[in-house]
């Protein structure tokens, strides 16, 4: 606290310690910043799932108009319970163009047609890639953080994650694991993929490039087992086949060689977007590490 002696007793005073006060300042490393107000914050729509989660996570929720129609999908969305309190779109043009948006958040393979009719609306319409890097994920969420003019919380955001990563390597350091990344119907996330780039930040193999499927593709039951990964990463570990696709994952043959010490299990809704989410999916990945460890 600032002793009496330097408060102004009139104007003149004040006027004349001004350049003493910001000095002063200064040699504390402190900043004088430009408050932003509610009224210069942009207005944002979303009609994507994972601009969703950027946006919630960065915007004040006054900002937010609307966002897509997964926002809402407690298998899909990270944060589907927060999502409920703002209004949910149909992922076509006509009701974003009723909220009369600053910016538009969308994917780039949300649906061309409606990317194209909101940009000849002249809207502005800010798309985002997918990331196949952690650096694409740490790009991804300072560009909506200068999206939301909230650029500090995007820093606070990389912090996370990236002290996520530190925690997971510690833990993965003890064994360099050959992991294979399986969906269902026999889908293998790539070595290049985003899943590929999160298990080699903190340490671990993609067995997926052993396959040849750096981007991702089919593999057979055959060729799975043959691959002999140390385990398998999962997106569910219940013994439970909906349909088809799911029992693939339940063969008995995989059940017999990957039994659940052989399992990781990571929820989908903390892998298919890159973003703040991946913070929480790598503590899921360290502690499924040291269960199987035990």
């Amino acid at each position: 606290m600032f002793h009496v002696r330097f408060m102004p007793s009139s104007r003149g005073q004040s006027e004349g310690l001004r350049p003493t006060f910001i000095a002063l300042i200064a040699t504390l490393g402190l900043t004088l910043a430009t408050p932003i107000f509610a009224a210069d914050l942009p207005r944002i729509a979303s009609i994507n799932l994972c601009t969703d989660q950027l946006l919630m996570t960065l915007a004040d929720p006054e900002q937010i108009l609307g966002l897509s129609p997964y926002s809402r999908d407690k298998t899909r969305s990270w944060d589907a319970a927060r999502a409920a309190q703002f209004p949910r779109l149909s992922g076509e043009a006509e009701d974003v163009l009723m909220l009369k948006p600053d910016i538009v958040v969308a994917g780039r393979y949300t649906k061309r047609a409606t990317r194209e009719l909101l940009k000849d609306k002249r809207l502005n319409v800010t798309e985002f890639d997918v990331p196949r890097s952690m650096e694409d994920v740490r790009k991804q969420i300072l560009r909506m953080g200068d999206v939301v003019k909230h650029p500090d919380r995007a820093v606070a955001e990389i912090a996370k994650l990236d002290a996520a990563i530190a925690r997971a390597r510690a833990v993965a350091a003890k064994k360099a694991y050959r992991v294979l990344a399986l969906s269902r119907r026999g889908w293998v996330s790539g070595s290049d993929s985003l899943t590929g780039a999160l298990l080699a930040a903190v340490g671990l193999n993609s067995a997926a490039k052993d396959l040849g499927l750096r981007g991702g593709g089919f593999a057979s039951l055959e060729v799975i087992v043959a691959a002999r990964p140390d385990f398998l990463l999962l997106s569910e570990g219940d013994n439970f086949a909906e349909d088809e696709g799911r029992a693939f994952l339940l063969h008995p043959a995989l059940q017999g060689f990957y039994p659940p010490s052989k399992r990781l299990v990571i929820p989908e809704r903390l892998m298919n977007c890159g973003g703040p989410m991946l913070a929480e999916a790598l503590d899921r990945l360290a502690a499924e590490l040291e269960r199987v460890e035990r």
